[in-house]
């Protein structure tokens, strides 16, 4: 095969390889230099299969590189993953080829992760995703995830390999998994194929149809209480469909992390093809029929005897499953080809046994051999990735940063502050906070439910809980908020973070909602810091608030301002917002984050001579009513702002001015929210831009309402 690798300024590498890297080849090496003005628009990025080639016959590949400056940062050929268009490919590949093929596709998610993100979740599921293709057969068995972060070996193999490529642009197609050919539901913020997955086994069953099911889910979503609901659901309605669990050996609960790893051996590798034949279901069925024809409770019996003896061979918590209803098989090495290979297609070929767990063990980060280097980095460029997520010494200080400082700062003065923290992972930032609260931090992973419950029982103690959530997952909790919460009253201090846009995450992780679902309740107080310094005040103000919920919210990211002392915070009245800059043409009335842009408008205004009020509302509810009167009075102009939904801020306001009759006096109201669609993943001015909430926009607005 030959590979060449295209650098700046127009410099071609290229790899000559005797036959493929199964042959143990000779390698050699040879350059090309080009003059600047070469045309290169002819050049195949990608290859095609050839009609010609078979699984052993590898076509060139041209793989176009970003720019290394003077060093050559070398990939390693990826012939076995260069023939793959579609898992059609992969059904005709023997073990020595499959093995090689995983290999190839570890090598290109490592070489992707030092320009892009970091793929540990799907470098564990490299082996276990290449034998569901084999066996199955996308997209007409339905394959489901429960987690995009598993899926990146999944694309590679479905034909989005150059979309995963293209690192510039970032969006939602090759950053999650959404509804296409080889993806029947979307993987969001996980929980979700056990339950998609079983209403597609069930219209199946009711529409005749032979097709398979596979949903696999990982440690982290075995958290959530969908998972489990689900399970027994599946158990109950006895349809055919497997349930895979990729236990990485990773747990988001530090505690479970100390608990024995179920170990794989030779033993537990024959069980598990035992568990997995034929003959041993047909046995298990036979005997079913046997004792049930016996009577006299010899099935009861019978099964009592069968799941204590899977009970005692099987790793700790394999009858839960049992209990649920799922027949369970494993555990079974995860990097072992044969193995995933041999059980799978047993399981392909179950015939009325209802719902089955296969339980497969991967290591978080294998290690590829040869020539591959296992060193990469975690760390994503500018716009890729959550910049909350860098080490805390290698980015700018973010709101999650000075929050922290801020709830520190309170904690050493009242002990009675906790903190509860629910989500996918956790921002450095707050590993500080759990460093000095220790026993005072609770981390319960993508259990938003139980955390927001768990929060008003700490406060019911006479504790004052801080409940830290993502915005989108919030979402996930809100009848715990509405009932458990804001009805009774129950003084939980809820911090929303990721609020708002949040760049290359998307719509997926978008906080859009959060003001408008939680400022309609009867009971809650919603505010929003323009800055650092009015996050710390927020700070102060929840920790003195004990008759009520309250809740703020911050974007992710880079704080707005740039001073690095640490902020006092100081108790603000409820309800009070705060003039900044006061003008006589035309009022701008932001929330949150959104005041910022606010006053960049108002510096591109000023330089067209117009006299600019900028205003800062602090509170969503209770409205400062006082200050919206008084911009309504003493200007004929008022734009609201928000990074938020349509019904939420702005919808406050107008309710409050028409109901005053502030309309009806001749004042001129214009809101500007979200739009009322989703935002797909981009770089983060990108999608302020896509918005429509950019200081520019802001100033056309203005201009437009100016005449």
């Amino acid at each position: 095969m030959a590979g060449a690798y295209y650098l700046n300024p127009f410099r071609i590498n290229a790899h000559f390889e005797e036959n493929s890297r199964l042959l143990a080849p000779k390698i050699e090496y040879s350059s090309v230099a080009f003059p600047s003005n070469v045309e290169l628009s002819s050049l195949n990025f990608y290859p095609t299969l050839s009609s010609t080639s078979t699984s052993k016959e590898y076509t060139s590949n041209v793989c176009c590189l970003p720019d290394a400056g003077n060093s050559i940062d070398e990939k390693v050929p990826t012939p076995m993953l260069d023939i793959v268009e579609n898992p059609m490919h992969l059904k005709n590949l023997t073990s020595k080829e499959l093995r090689q093929l995983a290999d190839d596709i570890r090598s290109e998610l490592l070489f992707m992760s030092k320009t892009q993100k970091s793929f540990k979740a799907s470098l564990s599921a490299v082996e276990l995703t290449v034998a569901i293709h084999h066996v199955f057969h996308s997209p007409m068995d339905k394959i489901l995830w429960d987690m995009g972060d598993q899926t990146y070996p999944h694309k590679l193999l479905t034909g989005r390999r150059p979309l995963l490529h293209e690192a510039r642009k970032i969006d939602d197609l090759s950053t999650y998994t959404c509804r296409g050919a080889f993806d029947p539901f979307g993987a969001g913020h996980g929980c979700s194929s056990i339950s998609s997955g079983l209403g597609m086994a069930v219209a199946r069953d009711i529409k005749g149809k032979k097709d398979r099911v596979v949903a696999v889910i990982s440690n982290e979503t075995t958290m959530a209480g969908q998972v489990y609901e689900a399970m027994s659901n599946a158990g109950y309605l006895d349809s055919n469909m497997v349930v895979i669990l990729n236990d990485s050996h990773h747990s988001l609960l530090p505690k479970l992390e100390q608990v024995p790893k179920t170990s794989i051996n030779a033993v537990s590798s024959t069980l598990s093809k035992l568990q997995s034949s034929k003959f041993f279901r047909k046995f298990r069925e036979v005997a079913k029929v046997l004792t049930k024809k016996i009577g006299r409770g010899m099935h009861e019996w019978a099964a009592k005897i069968d799941e204590y003896a899977r009970g005692m061979m099987g790793p700790t918590g394999s009858t839960l499953f049992e209990e649920l209803g799922l027949y369970y098989i494993g555990p079974v090495d995860g990097h072992n080809i044969e193995d995933l290979v041999c059980v799978l297609r047993e399981v392909a070929s179950l015939d009325s046994m209802g719902p089955v767990l296969v339980h497969v063990i991967t290591k978080e980060y294998c290690e590829v051999e040869d020539n591959l280097t296992s060193e990469t980095s975690d760390e994503s460029h500018e716009g890729s990735i959550n910049v909350e997520s860098l080490p805390c010494n290698s980015r700018p200080k973010t709101y999650s940063d000075h929050f922290v400082e801020a709830l520190i700062t309170e904690s050493e003065r009242d002990e009675d502050i906790v903190v509860v923290h629910a989500g996918m992972g956790m921002e450095p930032s707050f590993q500080l906070l759990k460093d000095k609260l220790l026993d005072k931090f609770f981390h319960v992973g993508m259990a938003e439910q139980h955390a927001v419950t768990f929060s008003a029982g700490l406060s019911c103690g006479g504790l004052k809980p801080f409940c830290i959530i993502p915005s989108a997952f919030l979402q996930r909790a809100y009848d715990q908020v509405v009932h458990d919460v804001d009805r009774q009253k129950i003084p939980v201090r809820f911090v929303i973070t990721s609020a708002g846009l949040v760049g290359s995450d998307g719509a997926t992780h978008s906080g859009a909602f959060d003001i408008t679902f939680m400022s309609c309740l009867p009971n809650m107080i919603v505010m929003a810091p323009s800055d650092e310094i009015e996050l710390a005040h927020m700070v102060a103000t929840a920790v003195h608030i004990d008759d009520r919920p309250v809740c703020f919210r911050y974007p992710r990211g880079a704080v707005a301002l740039t001073s690095p002392k640490p902020y006092l915070g100081e108790a603000i009245e409820i309800g009070k917002g705060r003039i900044l800059l006061e003008g006589k043409d035309i009022a701008l009335l932001g929330f949150g984050s959104m005041v910022q842009n606010c006053l960049r408008a108002h510096s591109l205004l000023a330089k067209l001579g117009i006299d600019v009020t900028v205003a800062d509302a602090r509170f969503c509810k209770p409205l400062d009513i006082n200050l919206v009167r008084m911009l309504c009075k003493n200007h004929k102009f008022l734009i609201t702002v928000e990074e938020g939904s349509v019904g939420g801020f702005g919808a406050h306001v107008a309710q409050f001015i028409s109901l005053d009759g502030l309309l009806d006096a001749g004042i001129k109201w214009r809101p500007m929210t979200l739009p009322d669609n989703y935002i797909e993943g981009a770089l983060p001015q990108d999608q302020l831009a896509l918005a429509g909430l950019s200081g520019n926009h802001i100033a056309a607005t203005a201009l437009n309402l100016l005449g």
